[in-house]
């Protein structure tokens, strides 16, 4: 269990970098300008009419079973997904959702996370839950430290250049001033491979809004083109494409 947080005024816009490096024979690395948001599941943004085609969240487009267009299931979903692992949310119990909007009608994410909170404002747990260019989702629940550090086995076929071997080591920010996503893939002789987001969280008005839908268009359908280019540029210099595994989730996930 964390300590209590200083949380940011939410719901948040998270305007940060997106990094990644690959090392060995095949070394890569970038470093993108994106946005995220940051919300509480109990209290979706409120948008101005105009604004809400670029603004939307819904249960489907996350984990669980519950297949609808309402912003207030992706709760229940995480909290299905938390009591078949063995963990009951309390009253007063809050779930903070960092992740991209759906954009005129598209999202993808290849990373959501979700700070479980009781009602004390304490992290009791993280869910990181990952989608893949093919479809698919999985999710992990993880008991981060009092520094926000995890780990877990990978289990999820994410790139087509990784097989599903290795282990991850995870560290996560929640803060007033910042929030931050680390994961390392350790495997067995191998370099490591790094995944960064750091991003400043501040008050989702309709201006910073409006501003960050100009400045940074179409954010999920860019992450969709930004993975196709990178992958592309690491096929061309004959990197391995490792067969991708049959995946079946649970229902919850």
């Amino acid at each position: 269990m964390t300590a209590v947080l200083d949380l940011p005024s939410l719901p948040a816009i998270v305007a940060g970098d997106v990094a990644h490096r690959r090392r060995g024979a095949t070394a890569h690395r970038f470093r993108h300008r994106v946005y995220q948001w940051l919300i509480d599941l109990d209290a979706p943004p409120r948008l101005p009419r105009p604004l809400r085609p670029f603004a939307r969240f819904s249960a489907r487009d996350h984990l669980g079973a519950l297949d609808t267009d309402d912003t207030r299931a992706i709760k229940r979903n995480v909290e299905t997904f938390l009591r078949a692992n063995g963990i009951e949310t309390g009253p007063g119990s809050r779930i903070l959702m960092l992740a991209n909007a759906r954009v005129l009608g598209y999202v993808f994410d290849p990373l959501s996370v979700y700070w479980c909170l009781d009602a004390s404002g304490t992290v009791t747990c993280v869910v990181a839950e990952v989608h893949n260019t093919y479809g698919e989702r999985t999710a992990y629940l993880l008991h981060p430290d009092r520094d926000g550090h995890a780990e877990a086995d990978k289990h999820f076929y994410v790139s087509p250049f990784n097989d599903v071997s290795g282990r991850y080591r995870m560290t996560f920010r929640l803060a007033a001033d910042r929030i931050g996503v680390t994961i390392i893939l350790d495997r067995v002789g191998m370099e490591p491979f790094t995944a960064t987001f750091t991003g400043v969280p501040r008050p989702a008005t309709p201006r910073r809004v409006a501003r960050s839908i100009l400045t940074m268009p179409l954010m999920p359908q860019r992450v969709s083109l930004l993975i196709a280019v990178h992958g592309i540029w690491l096929w061309a210099r004959r990197l391995r494409v490792v067969p991708r595994p049959p995946h079946t989730p649970p229902q919850e996930v």
